[in-house]
This record gives C-alpha cells, sequence and structure tokens, in this order.
C-alpha cells in the first residue's frame, strides 16, 4: 500500500488553507500501462481521456491508435490531476530542462558516413 497526500497549502485565489488529507492507497491489483496517446473529450457533467498507444509516433501523419484504456472523471477530479501533472512537470523540467513537445525537433539528424 501507498500513501498519497493532498496538499494542504493555501490557494492563491485567497481562499483560506484546507485541512491536509491523508489516504491509504491500494494499489496491489493496479495493471500499468504504456502511454504515449491521449485524446480528450468532455460533457457539461464529466471530462472523458482515451489513452492508447500510437505505434509510430515519429512518421505517421495517419494512422490507428488502439485505445487501452478510458478515464471518466468530474472537472472537478480533472482540475486537481492538471495542477498536480503540472507540478510534476515543472519539477522534471527543473530538474532536466525544458521538454520540447515537437517530435521533429527532437529528432537529430544522423552525421554522414565517412568512408
Amino acid at each position: 500500500m501507498a500513501d498519497e497526500t493532498t496538499n494542504g497549502d493555501a490557494a492563491d485565489d485567497g481562499n483560506p488553507p484546507q485541512q491536509q488529507v491523508k489516504f491509504n492507497v491500494d494499489d496491489s491489483n493496479v495493471h500499468a500501462t504504456y502511454t504515449n496517446f491521449c485524446r480528450v473529450n468532455s460533457t457539461a457533467e464529466e471530462l472523458i481521456l482515451d489513452i492508447g498507444l500510437n505505434a509510430n509516433p515519429a512518421t505517421a501523419q495517419e494512422g490507428n491508435v488502439r485505445v487501452d484504456q478510458r478515464v471518466i472523471m468530474n472537472h472537478y477530479t480533472a482540475k486537481r490531476l492538471l495542477a498536480a501533472l503540472s507540478m510534476a512537470v515543472q519539477r522534471h523540467e527543473q530538474a532536466f530542462g525544458a521538454i520540447e513537445l515537437d517530435v521533429r525537433r527532437r529528432v537529430q539528424a544522423m552525421p554522414p558516413a565517412s568512408s
């Protein structure tokens, strides 16, 4: 079991700090999956994330993506997820540098082979 703790700091919107809450998370039956594709849809009541694998993300302009997981949540949970992911990416970029989203800019040309 893993412990998850929510942040009890005051929000930037001037609201009083929230009480810190601790959850015991049972991840004994978790099934991990890798994803490099996410499609987001929403309705007035919920946000839907389709998560899958694009087998050829660098070269394919069109193709099929197999969606393995669909996560449905309310917009309150989506906003908390957004904040948590944003903080995680900011920490990663502080440690390792900016993340380039354009695949073409990340791919470096191979130097010509010498004969």
